[in-house]
């Protein structure tokens, strides 16, 4: 008898893994593919001396989440590199949006508009590790008096344009379609708010030598303290994990339906059945032979791009991708991580890694696409380019399954589906079959490489099946 199996070796799957390994339980984890990581993979995938991130590859949440905290990235062997900016946004060939690291230098090139976003970050900065614990938590607490109060008046006001200049309210659109849906939105304004304000804080960091590193520093904390790991290894049904006292599921709403649903009663299972799954990443990866020629020079400095000109063109391109419409001007986004990593490739040979907003389900090849929204803010983009490669949204599910129709958000982000995620249940990580759970970034906080799901459904465990009430030493009081 196994205490715990793990199915699904994403960052949320690893994080339960390793704080039930932690705790003293036999832990195992079966991934599908033969390599782990789920969506935090890297591979060379035109050169031997070249590191592509194959999915996720700016972490702003992995150096600010409580679990992360607690794991304690640098002793385990994590750089995690910081650019001088975090992310840019050119609005026009004359006009740019920049978010320093540095809030003052940002306030400062912002002119006229900078007080209005010192007054917005400076307060969430000041208190960031309480806003961020609050916001990736597992929303069953009432939140404490306090910083809790900066955020209702900040998403709100984010629903309207807060600034003169089109350059602040063009930054803050990029990060809200980090959520892949319609905007303005409450869960748009959250998002804004927490990566927004991170960008000053804790950075929007790339891991030295891709976000792999991230995947083996988990895998090998969970073999130090016992786990074990089996790749290649396929869990099509409940049954075949009749051997552990708990199951943890690191899948989407549909993988729980396959693995368990013929045992799930029924009204569960209509309600997974009901979950909505959002637009689709295609995603594009180019090797380039020198750094993006962009027309406003100061974009070489940042480690992450969102191309989609101000915030109602923003807007106007995820409203369309929500409603099933390809848009016109689709809003994209860059990571060019040797800005901050140079360790990924060679001078003349670069990693750029990009991917846009498709309806759910899109064929389309996104490269030219890509290519030409780039091209618009770095005239010659397209002779630099030595090799590119394309998955379309639709293909996605076959790289990694929990991304349904290319939705990487395991469930769309929408306010019910924040409230109710997956399914609206006091303990939302806790199914009706006895000792399994879902760990996913289907439940809360959502999607991101944060392990905040993981930790919450490891929580759920230890306490109800193991009669654990503490985490292990590091993460006591998360």
């Amino acid at each position: 008898m196994t205490d715990a199996v793990v199915v699904g070796s994403g960052p949320n799957g690893l994080a339960a893994a390793v704080l039930l390994a932690r705790a003293g339980l036999s832990v195992e984890v079966h991934e599908a593919a033969a390599e782990l990581g789920g969506g935090a993979r890297s591979a060379r995938l035109f050169d031997a001396d070249v590191v592509h991130d194959v999915c996720s590859a700016v972490h702003p949440m992995a150096v600010a989440s409580p679990f992360f905290r607690g794991f304690d990235l640098a002793a385990h062997g994590v750089e995690m590199c910081q650019p001088e900016i975090a992310y840019g946004h050119p609005v026009d060939e004359r006009r740019t949006g920049l978010a320093y690291a540095d809030l003052d230098r940002t306030c400062e090139r912002l002119g006229p508009d900078g007080a209005r976003w010192r007054r917005l970050m400076a307060p969430l900065v000041e208190h960031s590790r309480e806003v961020t614990g609050l916001l990736l938590d597992d929303l069953r607490h009432l939140p404490s008096p306090g910083p809790a109060a900066l955020l209702p008046p900040r998403v709100l006001a984010l629903q309207a344009d807060l600034f003169r200049g089109p350059e602040a309210s063009a930054l803050l659109a990029g990060v809200a379609a980090h959520t892949t849906g319609r905007l303005p939105s409450l869960v748009g304004g959250g998002t804004a708010v927490l990566l927004g304000h991170l960008a000053h804080a804790t950075g929007w960091p790339v891991p030295r030598g891709g976000t792999q590193v991230l995947v083996e520093a988990l895998a090998a904390d969970l073999r130090a303290h016992g786990g074990r790991i089996h790749t290649t290894s396929r869990v099509t049904d409940l049954r075949q994990l009749a051997h552990a006292r708990a199951v943890l599921l690191d899948v989407s709403p549909r993988g729980l339906l396959d693995i368990a649903g013929a045992y799930a009663p029924a009204g569960y299972r209509r309600a997974l059945e009901k979950v909505r799954y959002g637009p689709g990443a295609a995603k594009v990866d180019f090797l380039v032979s020198e750094p993006i020629p962009w027309r406003e020079r100061e974009l070489a400095k940042a480690g992450t791009i969102h191309i989609g000109g101000t915030r109602a063109e923003v807007h106007a391109a995820e409203n369309a991708v929500a409603s099933g419409r390809r848009a016109a001007e689709p809003f994209v986004l860059v990571a060019q991580p040797m800005v901050a990593d140079p360790s990924r490739g060679l001078p003349h040979k670069q990693p750029i890694w990009a991917y846009t907003h498709v309806p759910h389900g899109d064929p389309l090849d996104a490269t030219d696409v890509v290519r030409r929204r780039i091209e618009r803010f770095a005239p010659g983009f397209g002779d630099t380019i030595l090799a590119s490669r394309a998955i379309p949204a639709s293909k996605l599910e076959a790289y990694n399954a929990n991304y349904v129709g290319g939705d990487i958000s395991a469930a769309a982000v929408t306010l019910r589906q924040v409230v109710g995620r997956p399914v609206l249940r006091w303990n939302t990580y806790r199914t009706p079959l006895g000792g399994v759970y879902l760990c996913s970034g289907a439940t809360p906080p959502g999607p991101g490489v944060h392990g905040m799901a993981g930790l919450h459904a490891a929580k759920a465990v230890l306490r109800k099946e193991f009669g654990i009430d503490e985490l292990p030493v590091g993460w006591v009081g998360s």
